[in-house]
């Protein structure tokens, strides 16, 4: 089996790549290829190095899909992405990357399916930011797509790309709405809902996080070890049972910024809840108020796709995951 991971340097990509370092076999056959892309140098995974290609480059440049659907993987993930505070900064490199980048990839696909018989699975990362206010309490799949955002309606035209590039039988796709992701390890970047991890990530490591939204805000959340479950769920799927749409909203917690901030007192104490700055921003603000806030997902959860009951476990699997299970701040 090849598998090519495109947005392999993000965040999500590390950690499917490792998930498949841990296991070969994860995909339903054992990985004799794996390809990584994205437009930095991609770490090589040492358990996988004798199997591995690294590629850097912009697959929104002319000709890089080409060379990438001419590998003719069998999976391909495409993670690859500008964030949501970066595409709504730069108009013309969000819809370059977030949408040309795309569909480029989708049509090289389709072309090389021409030459010879070829119909990959493509996992693609969606957003739940493809939805747009006012909202019903609750959104299910049949709930319209109305994006507030430009990254919102680049996701959304994707979308449409995927589910009508599958049914022609160009490739096999589906597409997955994540969450906001949380708690996301590293630095802060440039994604407007990054203070939604901030404010866990820094008090939980003794460094001081900045709250630019009220404690009142609510949101849609899973972890990033349920991501990754997500990703790979997806990709062994049979998607005879997903039908004609498909792109669903995948599971997630729903909780307010205070119930996060809760959760944090219970785990770590309140030594690290004294480390948040309330420090206003009427600009996040106003993307925050914009964004979906509860979902039924009940769909993919028919499906198989699982996640975090509560944030008390979601700040746990950050601290077994990248804080080697224990805690050096708090009290």
């Amino acid at each position: 089996m090849h598998v090519l991971v495109i947005g392999a340097a993000g965040m999500i990509g590390r950690k499917l790549v490792e998930r498949f370092a841990a296991g070969k076999e994860i995909l339903g056959g054992e990985i004799r290829r794996l390809s990584l892309v994205d437009v930095v140098e991609t770490p090589m995974p040492p358990a996988l190095s004798d199997i591995t290609r690294a590629f850097a480059i912009d697959i929104s440049e002319t000709g890089n899909a080409a060379k990438l659907a001419g590998l003719r993987p069998d999976i391909i993930f495409h993670l690859a992405a500008i964030v949501s505070g970066e595409a709504e900064a730069d108009f013309d490199k969000g819809y370059r990357i977030n949408l040309d980048g795309t569909r480029a990839l989708f049509d090289a696909i389709r072309l090389e399916g021409l030459k010879e018989p070829y119909r990959p699975r493509l996992v693609f990362a969606s957003s739940i930011a493809v939805f747009g206010a006012p909202f019903p309490e609750k959104i299910g799949d049949e709930f319209f797509t109305t994006p507030l955002t430009s990254y919102g309606t680049q996701k959304a035209i994707s979308e449409l790309l995927l589910s009508d590039y599958s049914r022609r039988g160009f490739f096999d796709g589906i597409g997955i709405r994540l969450p906001t992701i949380c708690v996301r390890p590293g630095r802060p970047n440039k994604a407007a809902s990054g203070f939604f991890s901030n404010i866990l990530r820094e008090p939980l490591v003794g460094e001081e996080a900045v709250l630019p939204v009220d404690e009142d805000v609510r949101h849609w959340f899973a972890s990033p070890r349920a991501a990754v479950d997500f990703f790979i769920h997806a990709a062994t799927l049979d998607l005879d049972r997903v039908g004609a749409r498909r792109n669903l909203t995948m599971p997630g917690l729903s909780a307010l910024v205070g119930e996060e901030i809760e959760a944090l007192r219970r785990v770590a104490g309140e030594r690290a809840v004294r480390l948040i700055r309330r420090e206003p921003d009427p600009l996040i603000r106003q993307i925050v108020a914009g964004w979906p806030t509860d979902f039924d997902a009940r769909r993919a959860e028919g499906l198989g796709f699982r996640a975090e009951k509560s944030f008390d476990e979601i700040i746990r699997i950050h601290i077994d995951d990248e804080l080697g299970g224990t805690i050096t701040h708090g009290g």
